[in-house]
């Protein structure tokens, strides 16, 4: 495995040196870091892990508001957790995949009881809190707390497999070979800021759909670029869509119970959507998830 300095493989087929990455990386993202209030050196760690949480699949635009005002209205965990989980699910507002509030509560709730109130800071302690996986305890152990760990989301991933493999999109599922790579890229010191400078690139200069190479700051050892920019050989990578579909119809469902602040009548949620049968589909999906709950007078309501 390569070390700094040296010119040993990196990965099969390919030799880099370390800072011909590195370098340019941390030069590009102190000129180019978006002042984000997660990342600011008053961010706490249950600030840090709210944010891991929200922006998973969901874009920084969308949220950020929502952040805010959850950090406002919940500013520890033991806050949070004092709460039932439907008012996580209230205020996750139009996030999606709000089974995310739901984990961020038990999380709360695992934190205060468990912990004393304080997000753990150890990468394995942060694994064994509820929904927390491999990414977002490296992610908080890394940006709340300055541990040296490699912080693998989408966009460092596709970096690093254009940048060194020459692929255009990494794999589906994160795979041992790009572990090795990251942990053999990850500096001795400054790890946290190399991995959000890393995240950063991926997110507004190499993109999925419309990579900007030209205002790359490693395009001249790009191994993809240098290749001819070869197309992905794997299964093609559809778009989701979302009009007309279960998830759609859940979101607008869930939207009159997050309105409501009491128990709402099933006539209420039937006049949301016409195709009866997805939406007794979507409504079940609903309440076996533990986003809703039915009571005794066949009304309605977030979970208590």
């Amino acid at each position: 495995m390569g070390t700094e300095g040296d010119d040993t493989p990196l990965y099969p087929g390919r030799v880099v040196e370390p800072n011909l990455l590195r370098t340019p990386i941390l030069d590009w993202y102190a000129a180019n870091a978006r002042d984000l209030p997660w990342r600011r050196p008053d961010a706490t760690p249950w600030g840090v892990l709210v944010s891991e949480i929200m922006l998973q699949q969901t874009p920084v635009v969308r949220v950020l508001p929502v952040w805010e005002e959850w950090m406002a209205r919940w500013p520890t965990p033991k806050a949070l957790a004092a709460e039932p989980s439907g008012e996580a699910v209230r205020h996750w507002g139009r996030l999606g995949y709000p089974r995310r509030a739901l984990r961020l509560h038990a999380c709360a709730q695992a934190i205060t009881e468990e912990h004393g109130g304080e997000v753990p800071s150890d990468h394995a302690t942060l694994l064994g809190l509820p929904g927390i996986g491999e990414y977002t305890a490296a992610a908080v152990a890394s940006f709340a707390y300055g541990g040296r760990h490699a912080v693998l989301d989408t966009n460092v991933r596709r970096v690093f497999a254009r940048a060194v493999t020459a692929v255009e999109y990494p794999p589906t599922a994160t795979s041992a070979a790009e572990r090795r790579l990251a942990e053999a890229l990850l500096p001795a010191v400054g790890a946290p800021t190399w991995g959000v400078a890393v995240m950063e690139l991926g997110a507004l200069v190499c993109t999925a759909r419309s990579p900007r190479c030209a205002d790359c700051p490693i395009a001249g050892s790009c191994a993809w670029r240098l290749a001819g920019k070869p197309p992905h050989d794997g299964p093609e990578r559809k778009g989701q869509t979302y009009a007309g579909t279960d998830r759609q119809c859940r979101g607008r469902l869930l939207a009159v119970l997050r309105a409501a602040h009491g128990p709402v009548p099933k006539a209420a949620l039937d006049a949301v959507w016409d195709d009866a049968v997805q939406r007794e589909r979507a409504l079940d999906g609903l309440i076996t998830d533990g986003l809703a709950e039915v009571l005794d007078n066949d009304t309605y309501q977030l979970p208590r």
